[in-house]
């Protein structure tokens, strides 16, 4: 097919070159009369605009916020703030730039003082990690009324309406992570759940849900095995860890096996390298640094991979492909549910873009 030139379209709809790079780009200054003569152009001829091209011309800028707890370099947030960087690297050419805010996890007031940050520098887009609907949603209204796109991140809260979401679906995950576990513990009678908790609560719905998820499995194919909670208070010293560790294995000599839904399997991981306890191993999440060298030397049994970098990558890809190209993007990405063990964690590709 013949390449259509706007000085084609021009003469079709006997109007000037300009006026139709003016209803290509929706800018203004065009009566109505023109351009619907444009448009009829364009439909008769089935018209598609290369956005890429379009959007590289326009030289707009774009600022997307991203809104995060407080973490340190260990954590699974560090991934997606590598992809997120990964991301603005790898579309350098359209002027994306991304500012990060922070809040204590626990801390709703600190949320609510970043959410009004974010309010006032009116960025292009929003991508958040949410704490509990009620308190988000405030925000989030706030958004949608000044029609700001919202991406979720790591908890999916479908009322706080997302343009899109990207994580793990954490009650299959939670479900997935028994049965992966009962294959190690299937004539264990009882087994232990890590958490880290404040005011009772652990950090994320997404806990919460996987929790949800572990126990509905449990219920269902193992309902006599009892599983005890152990809080390792997050305020907590790592000295004082080892001390309730070491009270909580003393006392409970038939657990050998354990779980947590965080990604800080490694508390419990080198606590039984330290203690040189070979017949304890935990089960957890992510593929920090400290897990991952606890899985290499056996004191974790296996790790789930959320994808983090991937997480991050994708969220800001997919808000270019939204904002910049127009594109439409899924509402819903959940990310695969990887099983990781010794044998296979330094065959895990972090980078997979």
């Amino acid at each position: 097919m013949a390449k259509i030139r706007i000085k084609d379209i021009a003469e079709q709809a006997g109007v000037s070159v300009g006026t139709v790079d003016r209803v290509l780009h929706n800018r203004p200054n065009v009566s109505e009369i023109a351009r619907k003569k444009v448009e009829e152009v364009l439909d008769s001829i089935n018209y598609k605009p290369n956005m890429y091209a379009s959007a590289l011309a326009y030289n707009k800028e774009y600022t997307f916020y991203v809104i995060l707890p407080q973490h340190s370099s260990e954590a699974y947030w560090a991934e997606i703030e590598e992809g997120i960087q990964k991301a603005c690297e790898h579309r350098s050419d359209f002027n994306i730039e991304t500012r990060t805010l922070y809040y204590s996890r626990y801390d709703m007031d600190d949320f609510m003082r970043q959410c009004d940050i974010c309010i006032k520098a009116q960025p292009s887009a929003v991508v958040l990690v949410p704490v509990h609907a009620d308190v988000t949603k405030p925000f989030t209204d706030k958004l949608h009324a000044l029609d700001i796109p919202i991406m979720l991140l790591d908890s999916y809260l479908p009322e706080l309406n997302p343009l899109s979401f990207f994580g793990q679906d954490s009650f299959s995950s939670g479900y997935f992570a028994a049965k992966m576990l009962m294959l190690l513990a299937s004539r264990d009678k009882q087994i232990m759940l890590m958490k880290q908790m404040k005011n009772g609560k652990v950090s994320s719905k997404q806990q919460e849900n996987r929790e949800i998820g572990f126990k509905n499995y449990m219920r269902g194919h193992f309902p006599d095995v009892e599983i005890l909670e152990l809080d390792l208070p997050l305020e907590t010293q790592p000295e004082d860890y080892a001390k309730t560790l070491e009270e909580f294995f003393d006392s409970h000599p038939d657990v050998h096996h354990c779980i947590t839904f965080a990604s800080k399997a490694y508390l419990v991981g080198e606590f039984l390298i330290y203690t040189k306890r070979t017949d304890v191993k935990i089960m957890g999440y992510d593929m920090v640094p400290r897990n991952a060298e606890c899985l290499r030397r056996g004191s974790i049994s296996f790790l789930i991979a959320q994808h983090a970098f991937m997480q991050g990558f994708h969220c800001i890809d997919s808000l270019f492909k939204s904002i910049v190209l127009k594109q439409e993007i899924k509402p819903v990405n959940y990310m695969p549910i990887e099983l990781l063990s010794k044998e296979n964690v330094d065959f895990y590709h972090r980078t997979l873009i």
